[in-house]
């Protein structure tokens, strides 16, 4: 999957709809939108970390010699 592209977009859409979703409807705090908000936020941006990883490695044309 292409790093900011279509597919992505739309995984990180959901991807913050369902955690914000989960963290304010189930939060009874008062500050239960930040919470969401942030956990929401991280989750998008761990998800694109991860998609960097992959991809980094996806295409490389000499991988360890020794990888088991």
């Amino acid at each position: 999957m292409k790093l900011l592209g279509r597919n992505h977009i739309i995984i990180s859409i959901i991807t913050f709809g369902i955690l914000f979703l989960m963290n304010y409807l189930g939060n009874h705090e008062a500050d239960k939108l930040e919470r969401a908000l942030m956990t929401a936020s991280a989750g998008v941006i761990g998800l694109s970390i991860g998609l960097f990883i992959l991809n980094k490695g996806k295409d490389d044309k000499n991988p360890p010699q020794n990888f088991d």
